[in-house]
């Protein structure tokens, strides 16, 4: 089966298809934008289709980022994927950001605890704690540092995200640590989505409400 993965949920905008078969990626395309994956998603997916040699009509299935991350960037992926597979007839499968960040940090400390935190902001931390069999075993949901410190030196995880090097000063050094990223590579949301049985439609993960709020007092009365 050749499967679609995209993955808004950063600074990346990128796409790849992944054989499932022979667990090859067989094309990818990745933007470093910062913004605008809007306007660049299906180029980008139209050129990661082409360097595989493949069109829609060959997809069995979608996969995407759910995030948290960014708030318009995985809104922008989670609709594309779940319009595409509509229109396909083939599943859409979503993977959180966190769980490929902890799924990276793994390959490199195998049979250890990974706990994948990322900067929320407001001095909050979206955080995940994963067993040593790679089950979750706490979030994804909101921690105060203190919260997050305490998860990493219980466990003796691995830290991974762009809250690492942050937690693991809280909780006295020492720990081991993954790379300071934001998101996954693409191929990583791929392998993980075709490990998954299709279920609900992928939803954003975002754990906390957008910064952005309709400002009271200038919306117009309706006419009577």
């Amino acid at each position: 089966m050749k499967l679609l993965a995209v993955d808004c949920s950063a600074s990346l905008c990128a796409a790849c298809v992944y054989d499932t078969a022979t667990d090859q990626l067989v094309g990818r395309h990745v933007l470093d934008l910062g913004k605008g994956h809007a306007e660049h998603l299906m180029a980008v997916i139209d050129t990661a289709l082409a360097g595989a040699g493949v069109t829609y009509a060959d997809l069995g299935a979608i996969a995407v980022s759910t995030g948290p991350g960014s708030f318009t960037g995985i809104r922008v992926g989670v609709s594309a994927a779940r319009g595409l597979a509509l229109a396909l007839k083939v599943p859409a499968i979503g993977v959180t950001t966190l769980e490929a960040l902890a799924a990276e940090a793994a390959k490199s400390f195998p049979d250890r605890a990974v706990l994948a935190v990322l900067d929320g902001g407001r001095g909050e931390i979206h955080a995940a704690l994963f067993g040593a069999d790679g089950a979750v075993l706490h979030g994804p949901a909101i921690a105060t540092l203190e919260e997050a410190s305490g998860m990493a030196r219980n466990n003796a995880a691995v830290l991974v995200g762009t809250a690492a090097e942050t937690v693991a000063a809280a909780a006295g050094g020492g720990f081991d640590l993954g790379p300071f990223a934001a998101t996954a590579d693409i191929a990583t949301y791929a392998r993980l989505a075709a490990l998954k049985e299709p279920g609900e439609k992928p939803r954003p993960v975002y754990l906390r409400d957008a910064d952005a709020k309709p400002q009271a007092g200038f919306v117009l009365p309706r006419a009577g």
